[in-house]
């Protein structure tokens, strides 16, 4: 009774593999799959056991029977060991990416710091910038750009890896989109501030601020994407390399251009949009190098194709993370 339970599950299992998952079903079976029409089920029959052994994941998944993901526990001692080799494994991926989250978000708060010591409007249109109104688009640009996580940790299980890059491409063309109507919030940033009950004074100088702020939006729309897209391959590591070296000379040119050579609110925005733009093209250069393989082959037009399949996906993300 044990085995046949056993080899019910591992064909269950092994099937699951081939079934489109829901709510990406529907998008699978259009003109434009959600990976490549050989991913299909129908399609993989040849490839798939060459697929598995290529795999580990799907390995773990199709043998699930017969592969123990930790070792029996049988005290503390042995769960104490187990503890700390899964402890391990995590932490080799979420330490980078935590210190990769905390180096950009300590961007803003940086150039915060440095106008406070400009004088108290420059703070306040610096924080009501950060806070409200790339606050917003941040949250939206990644939420959309979230949806990348579903689609490259199936494609990268599925072996499929020359789609990774197409849904980066065409993830960059619906985020900048979004970041062309977000673009207005920028524009009308001192009427939005004065309707919401903000003073004359700092809704002025926070809605020129936020003009001047426009290229770190089109940075968020580059960046998220790529994000999602570096950590479905694990390749952590050089996110937070990149991430760490643009903060240091955010610090440098901050205290240079704001302070040292008086550009104020000016040299603020120069600087937070070089930083963010810094982080952006180093991670392109780490993946136009040829560090991610197959995963990127290049520019294609099949970047625009399924778009509207690709758009729903991304706003119900951004509705769930928002």
């Amino acid at each position: 009774m044990i085995f046949h339970r056993e080899q019910t599950e591992n064909k269950g299992a092994i099937k699951a593999l081939d079934r489109p998952s829901s709510p990406f079903g529907r998008m699978a079976t259009t003109s434009e799959p959600l990976l490549s029409k050989s991913s299909r089920p129908d399609d993989r029959s040849e490839e798939h056991g060459s697929a598995i052994a290529a795999h580990p994941s799907i390995v773990f998944v199709a043998e699930i029977g017969k592969i123990r993901d930790i070792g029996s526990i049988s005290g503390p001692g042995d769960f104490w060991r187990e503890f700390v080799v899964e402890s391990k494994k995590l932490w080799y991926l979420a330490g980078p990416a935590i210190f990769t989250s905390i180096c950009q978000y300590s961007l803003g708060c940086i150039t915060q710091m440095f106008a406070g010591q400009v004088g108290t409007l420059e703070l306040a249109a610096v924080s009501v910038e950060n806070s409200v109104i790339a606050g917003f688009s941040f949250g939206v640009m990644l939420g959309m750009g979230s949806a990348l996580e579903t689609l490259c940790g199936q494609a990268y299980g599925a072996g499929q890896l020359d789609m990774m890059g197409v849904y980066m491409q065409r993830s960059w063309v619906i985020l900048n989109s979004t970041a062309l109507l977000l673009s207005l919030l920028y524009v009308f940033a001192g009427p939005v501030l004065r309707l919401i009950g903000q003073t004359e004074e700092i809704a002025g100088a926070a809605g020129t601020f936020s003009v001047w702020m426009i290229p770190q939006l089109f940075a968020y729309a580059m960046n998220f994407p790529i994000a999602k897209f570096l950590q479905a391959q694990s390749r952590m590591m050089a996110m937070a390399v990149v991430s760490v070296v643009a903060l240091l000379l955010h610090i440098l040119f901050s205290w240079l251009l704001i302070l040292r050579l008086g550009w104020g609110l000016v040299g603020a925005a120069v600087v937070l949009n070089a930083s963010w733009w810094l982080i952006v093209l180093g991670q392109l250069a780490y993946i136009f190098g040829g560090a991610c393989g197959r995963a990127w082959s290049g520019f294609s037009l099949k970047a625009f194709a399924n778009l509207w399949g690709f758009v729903r996906l991304s706003l119900a993300s951004a509705v769930m993370l928002w």
